[in-house]
């Protein structure tokens, strides 16, 4: 699959685990769920939560091709977002859409350290 269809079924994947993560917190309020869910999705946390498991050297080679198959592919942007943070959040949906297709429990486990980067404001 190319990058931008591994960022579609990653950005999936990906939000329904942090609505999922949200509503085991016991949070109710759809407003509060939302914008909740926000602070781990938008395309400014996705970027920095590829560039803290860059940094800390977490991905091996195989999630790193993931990851930069998204990232090239990622176009101009949106106009809420300067270009090189969209292209670096698309890298990491496609980093988790390659991983769902490969291996769910490296995909999980990725989430998991990235709800532990945000909320720990690594």
């Amino acid at each position: 699959m190319n990058g931008l269809t591994l960022a579609y079924l990653g950005d999936a994947y990906y939000e329904f685990k942090i609505r999922a993560y949200l509503l085991d917190l016991q949070l109710t309020n759809v407003n509060q769920l939302h914008q909740k869910a926000i602070s781990f999705t938008s395309g400014k946390a996705q970027a920095h939560i590829i560039n803290v498991m860059i940094e800390n050297e977490i991905l091996s080679e195989t999630e790193l091709a993931y990851y930069k198959r998204g990232r090239n592919a990622s176009g101009s942007g949106r106009k809420n977002v300067d270009r090189q943070t969209y292209s670096y959040a698309t890298g990491f949906e496609a980093l988790i859409g390659g991983l769902y297709l490969t291996d769910k429990a490296r995909a999980d486990e990725l989430v998991e350290r990235a709800i532990q980067i945000v909320t720990e404001g690594v």
